[in-house]
């Protein structure tokens, strides 16, 4: 008997787990089945996007090419909002934006939405209305409580089975639409659609952000780490004569390593902003030119050293050090920089990158000044003690009243 109760519940059990994963996948399948629109519209295939509370739907005939669509967009509150969705007829996933040809919908403070055509030649731009080269008709748009839905049927080229689409929104100022946010849904709303099977394939945005994260290693790391540890060995090992030439090649190295490294990030840098159309960071970009141009500078300046006793020696020393604490200050500033960047594009969960380097900045900060101290002890000392053994000549063997060699 107690065997068969246990076999009843086994059974209840596994009925209603398998009763729940249907119900949950049918719904998460499904969502957008259980819209309803205006005028008793209905539309024989549906997808719920992937970004930005939106959903799309369309008939689709491949003899004449005809699509009529219903974008609808959610979580539209307020007034003075714009919707758009688009095409890209280049089907350029990677920089879909660029020639796309959009249906957008302005949110006024009272009436009707405005729908309106727009063809965006370039990233940025302000969404002006004008032709596109879509054949289209019944463009309308509704805005009801938070949900925007623009309606349209377009005539595709002949053979045109997939379509490269893209869909945003943003505020409008006087009347004009400004640009969007900048977060990870915003800039990764976009997809290539087979108009047919309903299937899709995302946009490059997660090749897009382990870019970004190599991006910022590399230059964290490099100009914002090793450079100022190359400072501070050069600044306070040689203080003692025990560590010449060790401190020398230590600096050598360390700088080496950091110019190379932070080359490496520089050059990803470029490439992440070729590969971001419209996605501008000015001053982190000139910035990281300006790193890159001094810090090949020290390297050259590395290779026509003079010898200490030579006459050029100490304007080589100044533009030394000048150039050196120019570069470390202006790589802290743009690691900042950088990490603004990707708050902006992509939240901030990079907080956590940002704290992990200020405390890593602070150590450093607090060992250089317990080292300026030391050293300052050292030096002070070791100069008593040469004015009593040298009455009063300053510096021996080679080393001057700070320790460092002349």
């Amino acid at each position: 008997m107690k065997m068969v109760r246990k076999l009843v519940v086994v059974r209840l059990v596994l009925a209603i787990s398998v009763l729940s994963s249907l119900l949950l996948t049918t719904s998460a399948q499904t969502a957008c089945r259980g819209q309803a629109f205006t005028e008793n519209k209905v539309f024989s295939s549906c997808r719920d996007l992937p970004h930005l509370s939106s959903y799309l739907h369309w008939n689709f005939n491949q003899s004449t090419g005809k699509l009529d669509i219903a974008f609808r967009h959610t979580g539209i509150s307020g007034t003075d909002k714009w919707v758009a969705w688009a095409i890209n007829p280049s089907n350029n996933l990677n920089s879909a934006m660029t020639g796309a040809q959009a249906l957008v919908a302005i949110i006024p403070s009272s009436g009707a939405p405005n729908a309106y055509t727009s063809s965006i030649q370039n990233p940025g731009t302000t969404l002006a209305e004008g032709a596109i080269s879509y054949n289209h008709s019944g463009l309308t748009a509704t805005h009801q409580n938070t949900e925007v839905t623009i309606y349209a049927t377009l005539t595709l080229p002949s053979g045109t089975t997939t379509l490269v689409h893209l869909w945003n929104d943003g505020p409008v100022s006087s009347g004009t639409p400004a640009m969007h946010a900048m977060t990870s849904s915003n800039t990764q709303s976009k997809e290539s659609l087979d108009l047919l099977s309903g299937s899709s394939q995302a946009g490059s945005g997660n090749s897009l952000r382990r870019r970004r994260n190599v991006h910022g290693v590399l230059n964290a790391l490099s100009w914002g780490i090793l450079m100022p540890v190359g400072a501070i060995i050069a600044r306070y090992l040689k203080v003692f004569k025990s560590a010449d030439p060790a401190w020398f090649y230590l600096h050598v190295t360390c700088q080496t390593s950091a110019y190379i490294v932070g080359v490496a990030g520089w050059g990803t840098g470029l490439k992440l902003g070729s590969d971001s159309v419209g996605i501008k960071y000015n001053t982190h970009r000139a910035l990281g030119i300006t790193l890159f141009c001094l810090g090949t500078l020290q390297v050259f300046a590395l290779l026509l050293r003079p010898n200490k006793d030579h006459k050029i020696r100490i304007y080589w020393n100044i533009y030394h050090y000048a150039v050196g604490y120019s570069t470390i200050i202006i790589s802290i500033i743009n690691v900042f920089k950088g990490f603004d960047a990707l708050e902006t594009s992509v939240g901030d969960r990079y907080n956590d990158w940002k704290h992990a380097y200020i405390g890593i900045i602070a150590a450093l900060g607090g060992i250089a000044v317990l080292l300026e101290a030391y050293t300052w002890i050292v030096v002070l000392k070791r100069r008593n003690s040469e004015n009593k053994t040298a009455h009063g000549v300053n510096g021996t063997n080679g080393y001057d009243s700070r320790g460092q060699q002349v």
